[in-house]
């Protein structure tokens, strides 16, 4: 054990060193986590709306006066025609053109139907199909007060009402769901990245030959190569949470001590895999190449910005080998939700698999030659 505690100090020693490696370390992630909650926002907020409202009747201009009361868009009547506002959308200066058609209160009194055309900019499909939505809602509830003012004059509300409650995140923060699956990315990017580079960079240095001549075991030099990133990668975790709850306030209602262990688990396996691309890799560059490309494809498989649920049933499968899906899953079920050892078991016993896979095969792939 001795010999490990030397390999710790000499790993410290070397990274404190190097001063290009700090900032990556301990300045990036907290300054990605501030910028990048900010960036990923799924919230749509001053939609550009045109209306061409050809009618100009008193229930057309409540229909309009309602989408003007709303926050969700900024309305922008318009007196051209088809041709002006389709133009208006080509050339992005609308996000959506709406069309009141010119018999519009006449067919809701003969027939209590009047169809409308919404046009919407698709480029940004699930922009698109926000503001679909939304639009949506509001002419539902305009269409219920035009039923009551037909037929009831004393009716003050609708006759069936829902009101919704949504538990774990009442006020819908985005940033309750979106910070903690970004410190998973933040730190399953540090404990990657570095553990992958660490071995290749003393191939490049030529040091690598000095260390297989020595005495020390494999799997000493391994856990000496491993183990201060580990500790860095929690320490990183712990200032995030930190940094969450302050900057953020997001809630913290299940135990931190439980959400610690299971990433002193998950953060084996990355490190397990940083090794055995450096085991592969010939150069950092290579490595770091090798480490994107899984990266990528790890964090939009999982779950992060799109539901696992809303994919299909293949990639769902795919999912099943990604661990950073489990850690974005735990993270927010502890965080937000409470769950406590029981309900994220199964998440533990995969992650604990992963573990012992790869670190298994990174140390079998690994040869101390002298």
């Amino acid at each position: 054990m001795r010999t490990v505690l030397h390999m710790l100090r000499k790993e410290f020693l070397q990274i404190f060193r190097n001063k290009g490696m700090l900032p990556i370390i301990f300045v990036a992630p907290v300054a990605q986590l501030l910028i990048l909650v900010h960036a990923a926002d799924f919230e749509v907020r001053n939609v550009r709306l045109l209306v061409n409202d050809m009618d100009r009747s008193a229930m057309s201009r409540a229909l309009v006066h309602r989408l003007e009361a709303s926050d969700l868009f900024h309305v922008q009547e318009g007196f051209g025609g088809f041709k002006e506002g389709m133009d208006a959308l080509d050339g992005g200066r609308t996000d959506a053109f709406l069309r009141i058609p010119n018999r519009f209160e006449k067919d809701i009194r003969s027939t209590m139907h009047a169809p409308v055309m919404l046009d919407l900019n698709g480029v940004d499909g699930q922009f698109a199909s926000l503001v679909l939505i939304y639009v949506r809602s509001i002419i539902a509830d305009e269409q219920v007060s035009i039923v009551q003012r037909m037929h009831s004059s004393t009716a003050t509300g609708p006759p069936v009402q829902a009101i919704p409650r949504f538990w774990y995140n009442m006020r819908m923060n985005y940033k309750n769901l979106m910070v903690p699956g970004l410190l998973v990315v933040l730190v399953t990017l540090v404990g990657m990245f570095l553990s992958s580079m660490n071995i290749v960079r003393e191939k490049e240095l030529g040091t690598i030959e000095q260390l297989n001549v020595t005495p020390i075991r494999k799997w000493q030099f391994i856990l000496g190569k491993l183990l201060p990133f580990w500790f860095i990668s929690l320490f990183l975790l712990a200032v995030g949470l930190i940094v969450g709850k302050v900057a953020f306030r997001i809630p913290m209602e299940g135990s931190i001590p439980l959400l610690f262990a299971f990433a002193a688990v998950y953060l084996w396996v990355m490190l397990g895999l940083g090794l055995l691309i450096s085991t592969i890799s010939d150069t950092q560059q290579q490595s770091m190449f090798v480490s994107w490309f899984f990266l990528v494809i790890f964090v939009l498989m999982s779950g992060l910005f799109t539901s696992i649920d809303n994919m299909p049933a293949w990639a769902q499968r795919i999912t099943w080998f990604d661990p950073v899906s489990y850690f974005v899953e735990v993270v927010r079920m502890v965080l937000l939700k409470g769950s406590g050892a029981r309900d994220i078991a199964k998440h533990f016993g995969a992650i604990t698999a992963f573990a012992l896979a790869i670190n298994g095969l990174a140390v079998l792939s690994y040869r101390k030659r002298a």
